[in-house]
């Protein structure tokens, strides 16, 4: 077993302890990818909802039997968020997004009570920016967006 394996096991320790009918929003990544196989299918039957922030982590959610929702949550807040990120640094500030679903994931979080960020120290930075910082563009701004990006 690995540290991602271990930051996993914390993020299901941590709504292992929390009551039935849990809405949760589910990540992508390396350890999501751990926390959906080795871990989510142990509380199989004490979630009510799930939402997935991408294409991967729908079809690794599927393939457990489990029943994605569609669109973002409307009319209640998620229990729980989680995922992983491509940097933190000491004070808990992240860089995510380089999965391509920066979007979604924002979304997802901000209709959540809690964001389980899984990590181990492979993720830990001095200084954030080692990662390249992700950004998504709608179809609309890209001209405008490449524009001003190009005068930085």
């Amino acid at each position: 077993m690995n540290k991602k394996f271990f930051a996993a096991e914390g993020a299901f320790d941590e709504i292992n302890d929390s009551n039935d009918n849990i809405n949760i929003g589910i990540g992508t990544g390396s350890t999501t990818t751990i926390f959906i196989n080795e871990f989510l299918p142990n509380l199989k039957n004490r979630i009510n909802t799930i939402f997935s922030s991408s294409n991967e982590s729908t079809e690794l959610l599927e393939n457990l039997q489990f029943e994605v929702s569609q669109g973002a949550p409307e009319n209640f807040l998620l229990d729980y968020y989680i995922d992983g990120a491509d940097e933190i640094d000491k004070n808990y500030y992240l860089i995510k997004g380089g999965g391509g679903a920066h979007t979604k994931e924002k979304i997802l979080a901000a209709a959540s009570k809690k964001f389980i960020c899984i990590v181990d120290d492979s993720k830990q930075v001095e200084i954030l920016g080692t990662f390249p910082l992700p950004i998504e563009v709608i179809p609309f701004a890209e001209h405008s967006v490449r524009r001003n990006l190009g005068n930085m």
